[in-house]
This record gives C-alpha cells, sequence and structure tokens, in this order.
C-alpha cells in the first residue's frame, strides 16, 4: 500500500525552516520499577506518563503478577497514564534466537484475548496500549510474520474498546517498511497510531528510521521507545558524556518532525525514552537517564531541560 501527498509549495517551503526549540510532543519514561515513583529526581520532571511492559502471560506467575499489580497502582497513585506493552515471554530470547520451548509459542487469538480481558479486569484505569512490543525484532514470535501482530492488535481492538490502541510497534531496523506494508494488507489499512524505537536514529545521529516510517504508514507517530545509550556492547562503550549529547539530538530530531509542524512528515505527538535507571556495570545494553542507584548521570540533566519545554 502506497500514501502519496503532494505538499503546496509554500507547505513544502515551511519544513525547510530552522527547527523551533519546541514542539507539540508530549513526554513520558518507560521504566520497569515501581520505586521510580518514590524517586525524587523522577518527581522534578513533572511527567504525566509513562510505559511499562509486561510478558503476555505475566498473570500466569506470581512474581510477574505481583511486579506488575504493584508498578500499576503505584502509576495510578501518581496520576499517570500508563501505555501498556505486552511482550514475549521473559526468557524466550537466548543466544540471539528465540526459544522452540512450548512456553515461547506465539498465543492464540484466543489466549492473547484472554490475557488482555484479564489485565483490563485488574486494571480497567488503563486505557493506552501497545498490543505487541517491537514486532519486527527477531527477539519476538511475530518477527517476519506482520498477519500475527496485526492479529494481536485487532484482538486489541475488540477487546478494549474506547481504548487508545497502537497498531505495529516496530524497531528502527531495514525491514520497516516492508513489515508495515503487510501489517497493512493484514488490517485493511486500519491503524492510526504507530510505535518507533529509534535507537539507531537517535544514537547514529540519522533520521532514516524516523523518515521510512512517516513514509509508510498513516496517522500519528509515538517513539515509544528512544534515549541515548550508554553501554551497548562494542558498538557503543560506556560514555555518559556521548549519551547526553544523544539525547539533546533526540530532541532536536523529535522537533523537528512534531505534530504541529506544516507537512506530512509531521505527526509525531509522544516521546518515550528508555529508561530512568540504569543497568548494572556488567549489563550489554544500559540507557539510564540515572544509575541503577539513582545517582543522576549528564542525559538526566539534558532530559529536564528539554522536556519541561514540551506540553503536559
Amino acid at each position: 500500500m502506497r500514501f502519496r501527498l503532494i505538499l503546496p509549495l509554500t507547505l513544502l517551503l515551511a519544513t525547510i525552516v530552522a527547527v523551533p526549540a519546541q514542539g507539540a510532543y508530549r513526554v513520558g519514561i518507560s521504566e520497569q520499577s515501581a520505586r521510580v515513583f518514590d524517586d525524587p529526581n523522577w518527581s522534578s520532571l513533572k511527567l504525566k506518563r509513562t510505559r511499562y511492559i509486561l510478558a503476555w502471560d505475566y498473570y500466569k506467575t506470581a512474581s510477574e503478577r505481583g511486579e506488575t499489580d504493584a508498578f500499576m497502582k503505584a502509576a495510578r497513585a501518581k496520576k499517570q497514564e500508563v501505555l501498556v506493552t505486552f511482550t514475549a515471554h521473559r526468557g524466550c530470547f537466548v543466544n540471539n534466537k528465540y526459544s522452540k520451548a512450548k512456553a515461547c509459542r506465539a498465543p492464540s487469538a484466543a489466549a492473547y484475548r484472554t490475557a488482555v480481558r484479564k489485565f483490563r479486569k485488574s486494571y480497567s484505569f488503563a486505557k493506552t496500549f501497545t498490543p505487541w512490543n517491537e514486532v519486527n525484532h527477531i527477539s519476538q514470535p511475530t518477527y517476519r510474520k506482520p498477519a500475527l501482530a496485526a492479529r494481536y492488535y485487532k484482538v486489541m481492538v475488540g477487546v478494549c474498546k474506547g481504548c487508545k490502541v497502537l497498531a505495529a510497534d516496530v524497531l528502527d531496523s531495514s525491514d520497516v517498511a516492508s513489515y508495515l506494508r503487510s501489517f497493512l494488507r493484514a488490517t485493511k489499512g486500519k491503524g492510526r497510531i504507530w510505535g518507533l524505537h529509534n535507537y539507531k536514529d537517535v544514537n547514529r545521529r540519522q533520521t532514516k528510521g524516523l523518515t521510512t516510517l512517516l513514509r509508510t504508514v498513516p496517522g500519528e507517530v509515538w517513539l515509544t521507545e528512544t534515549g541515548g545509550i550508554v553501554k551497548l556492547n562494542r558498538d557503543f562503550p560506556f560514555s555518559e558524556s556521548r549519551a547526553a549529547a544523544r539525547t539533546k539530538y533526540m530532541f532536536d530530531l523529535a522537533n523537528r518532525y512534531d505534530s504541529k509542524r506544516p507537512g506530512f512528515r509531521s505527526r509525531l505527538s509522544r516521546l518515550y525514552v528508555y529508561r530512568f535507571y540504569g543497568e548494572p556495570a556488567d549489563s550489554r545494553f544500559d540507557a539510564g537517564l540515572v544509575t541503577e542507584g539513582g545517582k543522576p548521570r549528564k542525559a538526566y540533566a539534558v532530559f529536564k531541560k528539554f522536556s519541561r519545554r514540551q506540553p503536559k
């Protein structure tokens, strides 16, 4: 499916003017620990939105039920709008391969519907959802299966009447356009909110991931997971200074494409940084705004400065 839109000359010229100091998109943080809501550094950010990722079958395990319950109740107490994101079962991605174990099999539409209904029954106040996390990544059962991702989207929309439901949530890899075109065919062109994890854009100071998405799908775009990487194996050796600089670029990029600028590409309306807390020193990936213990890093100051310019 292709979407073509010819801009009037005046709008085309408007898209190449200097990037404004602020945009119209809302800002939030993706975090897994409920302790964030008692952290004074988080409180000083005065955010109204957060994102939480949980295994689709979280309700089957007491520890995961407990973690989810603690986070959702704490978020509600702080009057947060939570973007709830379902993902594969923990431990299903090992040695860069998706496990063939029974517990890791993609849920049927019926099993997925049961999971969504259970979650909605427990947390009816939650009304913003991503049906499946990073659908085009090898760590998920939806990898190379856009029709399966579309099936979960349709189930979520059917169960959660009146909710704000993202269509597909993708990583900015080379298959974004082909995956999303297949997804659109499977949903007959439905879906008007799209999620993007644009780490490559932000940390390599480029725009390809975001512009590819914008050219491929209609409607709103949310950067559902983004941020300056502190550490990622050998590609990005540990550097708080680099992460801070990339956090600044993240806002520059978002301002360039926010939903209040004229032009067909200007549809960005949300941005969620992953994540608030950093990881242990031996972790392969770390993008925390603060350390594991809660000490602010350089990127925290950058995030605080620019997030305050955005509407609440």
